[in-house]
């Protein structure tokens, strides 16, 4: 899967194409363990059953990564869920913004198939990974959802709250501290405001508040009937 990044250095800007044959999407990627079992207990309230270890890594299929506004899915109980998305090039890691669109009906018998059965909406724009480094858990993810004729916040934290990129990588490689090349990695997610729901849109939102600037991305869900 071809990917198309416009890269916002701090200097200058350029485009960067990247091939993606490995997309992981790393799960209960909370730093300490209280905000894991927030998540947890979140997801068992709609019947999710509990992880096996944490962190997991669910492969999905490499054609799940989309850089699109509108994507398509199977009747109404799907969600999105703002996170970082980190890939590879040559020999620099870069960092963008993704959705891990889950089928929260389909989550409650299988997690790993609830993430493949989704589109993951991923941003257009990406920054050098070591610009942000040093400030990461400064950084701040946040989306929104379109709920009653309004936008409401539904999701906001710092990547303190999250594992970092070095960590959720030293966990997927068994110790290799680089991400292997082709790869991409979305990288977990804070807890729903209010509590995990559908909208049919959906807006998210890095934002660097050290270097002054944001990656942001939305995308609306068609819904698709549940024939029977």
């Amino acid at each position: 899967m071809k990917l198309h990044f416009t890269i916002e250095s701090a200097s200058s800007r350029s485009e960067l194409a990247v091939e993606i044959d490995q997309l992981v999407v790393a799960g209960w990627a909370g730093r300490d363990r209280a905000a894991i079992d927030h998540h947890i207990e979140e997801l068992a309230a709609i019947g999710v059953p509990r992880p096996s270890a944490v962190p997991l890594f669910y492969r999905v299929s490499d054609n799940t990564a989309v850089q699109a506004d509108v994507i398509q899915s199977v009747g109404t109980e799907s969600s999105g869920e703002v996170e970082t998305f980190i890939f590879r090039s040559g020999e620099a890691l870069y960092v963008s913004l993704a959705s891990d669109h889950t089928d929260r009906k389909l989550e409650s018998h299988s997690v790993a198939l609830s993430k493949q059965i989704c589109a993951k909406p991923i941003a257009s724009t990406a920054w050098p990974f070591a610009e942000v480094a040093d400030h990461w858990d400064q950084l701040i993810i946040r989306s929104w959802i379109d709920e009653n004729g309004a936008e409401t916040l539904y999701q906001e934290g710092p990547l303190s709250s999250l594992r970092t990129p070095q960590d959720l990588i030293l966990g997927l490689t068994g110790g290799e501290a680089s991400l292997p090349e082709k790869t991409g990695m979305i990288c977990g997610t804070v807890g729903a405001i209010g509590g995990i729901r559908p909208s049919g849109r959906f807006t998210m939102e890095l934002s660097d508040p050290v270097l002054n600037r944001r990656i942001r991305h939305s995308y609306t869900i068609e819904t698709l009937p549940e024939v029977r």
